[in-house]
C-alpha cells in the first residue's frame, strides 16, 4: 500500500507537534511552513478546516492512508463505546504501532518496515501485515534471527517501557504482551478526537 514518503518536518510544521517524532528544524521554525514564513497573513480556519486539519493530523501520526482510516473510523462507529476514543484504540492496537511503543522500532515507519521484512513474531507465528490488529493477551516478540540487528538494539537502548501501562516488557526475550486495550488518558498522542467524528458525521 502507498505511504507517505514526502518530507517530514514541513508536515511537523504545518501542525505545530513533532508527529514523527524529536525534530530540530521544528525547534527553530516552529510555525507553518511556506515562502513568507511568519508574516504571512492567515484567515481565520473555518469549523470544517479545523476538523479536517485533526484527520489529517491523526493520519500522519499512525502512517495511514485515507481509505484505510476511514475503515478503521467504520470499525468504531459500529463498536461500543464512544466512537471517537475506540478509533484511537483501534489505531493503537495495529501491530506496528504495539512494535513501537514497544521500542523495538524508533518510529512507527521503520515499525512497518521491520513487520513487512518478517522480524516480528505474534503468539510464536510470523505475522508480516502492520495493519494487524492485536487483542489483549496477545505476546509480540522479535524473531530469534532478528534479536541482534542494530536498529532493534539501539532503539531498546535506554527505553522506558513503563510511560504505556497497557504493555508489558521481557528484555531478556525480547518479548512483549498486550495487556490491554488502552484508556484514553494513557494514549500520549495530541488528536482531538471528537473533531474526527464530527467531521465523518457531516
Amino acid at each position: 500500500m502507498a505511504r507517505y514518503r514526502g518530507p517530514q518536518t514541513k508536515i511537523a510544521r504545518k501542525f505545530g507537534e513533532p508527529i514523527f517524532g524529536p525534530d530540530k528544524v521544528l525547534d527553530k521554525k516552529n510555525y507553518p511552513p511556506g515562502f513568507h514564513g511568519l508574516n504571512k497573513k492567515r484567515r481565520k480556519t473555518s469549523e470544517y478546516g479545523v476538523q479536517l486539519k485533526e484527520k489529517q493530523k491523526a493520519k500522519y501520526t499512525y502512517g495511514i492512508l485515507e481509505k484505510q482510516f476511514r475503515n478503521i473510523f467504520d470499525r468504531a462507529t459500529r463498536a461500543k463505546g464512544v466512537t471517537g476514543i475506540v478509533l484511537l484504540q483501534l489505531l493503537e492496537s495495529r501491530l506496528d504501532n504495539i512494535v513501537y511503543r514497544l521500542g523495538v522500532a524508533p518510529s512507527r515507519a521503520s515499525a512497518r518496515q521491520m513487520v513487512t521484512h518478517r522480524h516480528i513474531l505474534v503468539n510464536g507465528e510470523i505475522c508480516n501485515i502492520p495493519s494487524a490488529s492485536i487483542k489483549p493477551g496477545d505476546v509480540i516478540a522479535v524473531r530469534e534471527k532478528s534479536k541482534s540487528l542494530e536498529m532493534i538494539t539501539n532503539s531498546l537502548n535506554g527505553f522506558n517501557h513503563s510511560k504505556y501501562p497497557w504493555i508489558e516488557w521481557d528484555q531478556e526475550a525480547m518479548t512483549g504482551k498486550f495487556m490491554s486495550v488502552p484508556e484514553r488518558e494513557d494514549i500520549p498522542e495530541n488528536i482531538k478526537e471528537q473533531l474526527i467524528v464530527e467531521l465523518y458525521s457531516k
